[in-house]
């Protein structure tokens, strides 16, 4: 397990990357909707293999690696877009669009909880497998609506040469304003707090292993403890937009840390 979640979290350590793609390499002449048409396929293809022919952990390890690509970048992407929506808006604004795309991933989270593991006792892996890779191709289907300008004078096919002036030039202009950007203490302090929290031990791995193995819980009954955590997340979102958008980010960072650090030593309950 711990081998498949850090194969899983590869793609995530470069996400950077995918921004100074999208903005420096226009896909058939579109900056954000080519490349999540392009991600969807992406996860659709990773999905339908693991269907279908991975019948080995090696087959398995790059299909995930494949799946949590796509999903990376079009996280990138969707982020990119959110963060053009908030560009000079109020912190209130900025927070219902926030609000907006964890809601919609609660609920999402709520409706695969509820019916993947009947669906895998029911069906078994392989069919939720396939069931799964429907999934990205409504991402793709959804992205051919996104309204964007084309860009005129870029390449219009799927390469552009690495060597190619514009490209240099954008390359370099991107790094030297994320510099700058980082180099602010607003940025760089909140930076690297993210890393040492990310970087910081966890049990999720062990406490899987003590559930499955120890304790017994089925596929079906992790499913709805996943339905929980869904409802729960979607309830904070609706706490955060109904009451907390104006209040300053400070105190909801101290308030959610203590009570997290408080609600996660809960933990230690099912190991007595």
């Amino acid at each position: 397990t711990a081998v498949v979640t850090g194969f899983s979290a590869l793609p995530w350590l470069v996400k950077p990357l995918y921004g100074f793609i999208s903005d420096s390499i226009p896909l058939f002449g579109y900056r954000r909707r080519s490349y999540l048409v392009l991600s969807g396929l992406l996860g659709a293809l990773s999905w339908s293999l693991m269907a279908t022919f991975v019948d080995s952990k090696y087959g398995a390890a790059c299909c995930i690696l494949l799946g949590s690509f796509s999903v990376a970048f079009s996280d990138v992407v969707v982020d990119s877009m959110v963060v053009e929506r908030a560009r000079g808006e109020s912190q209130s604004v900025s927070g219902s669009l926030q609000s907006l795309c964890w809601g919609s991933s609660a609920f999402g989270g709520i409706v695969s909880s509820y019916f993947s593991g009947s669906l895998v006792d029911a069906y078994g892996v392989r069919f939720v497998f396939g069931v799964t890779a429907l999934l990205p191709l409504i991402t793709s289907a959804v992205a051919v609506l996104v309204k964007e300008q084309r860009v005129i004078g870029q390449a219009r096919g799927p390469n552009v040469p690495l060597g190619n002036s514009s490209f240099l030039k954008s390359s370099k202009e991107n790094i030297i304003q994320l510099w700058n950007a980082v180099r602010q203490p607003n940025v760089f302090l909140p930076t690297v707090f993210i890393f040492l929290w990310q970087a910081t031990p966890q049990s999720d791995s062990a406490m899987f292993f003590f559930t499955t193995n120890k304790l017994g819980f089925t596929p079906e009954f992790l499913g709805r403890v996943k339905l929980v955590t869904s409802v729960a997340s979607l309830a904070g979102v609706g706490l955060y937009n109904g009451f907390l958008k104006n209040v300053p980010l400070r105190k909801i960072f101290l308030a959610t840390t203590v009570t997290g650090s408080v609600l996660g030593m809960t933990q230690v309950c099912v190991l007595i």
